[in-house]
């Protein structure tokens, strides 16, 4: 039996491919992004990094990139909870000259052993010149409005 202290979610993402989906090491994708190390250049961008955020318990930076009025006081992550795949299934806007744009996705996962799926039209904005997000409308057909 390994002596060795368990290695956090975090830890364990940074070889891998991306929880958002790109075929890129979670270092080189998103992790950069938690890090701190480079801001998400477009909504869409952002959309992934919050879906890898959550897959890793980012919490700090879950908050950091939510808009302060909307953001919550803090994130309670479920441990039965592990975040699968993300589809994105379309934007609109997300130019710096409209400072604003929407994502749909959906997101996969399973909890306590049963898939299930979240699909959402997500807002995002700028603000202090870096994308937010806003809010969201959870839905189960794809167009549904923002």
């Amino acid at each position: 039996m390994s002596s060795r202290t368990p290695r956090s979610p975090r830890a364990r993402a940074t070889s891998k491919t991306c929880p958002c989906g790109l075929s890129v090491a979670y270092d080189d994708c998103c992790g950069r992004l938690h890090r701190g190390e480079a801001r998400a250049a477009t909504p869409e961008q952002l959309m992934r990094s919050r879906f890898s955020a959550f897959a890793v318990h980012d919490e700090a930076y879950l908050l950091r990139s939510w808009h302060p009025r909307t953001r919550p006081p803090g994130i309670d992550f479920d441990p039965a909870m592990r975040w699968l795949r993300l589809d994105i299934l379309g934007s609109t806007g997300g130019s710096p000259l409209t400072g604003e744009g929407t994502v749909e996705f959906r997101a996969h996962y399973t909890e306590r052993g049963h898939a299930g799926e979240l699909h959402e039209n997500s807002r995002f904005v700028l603000h202090d010149q870096a994308w937010v997000y806003l809010d969201g409308i959870v839905g189960d057909r794809p167009g549904f409005p923002v």
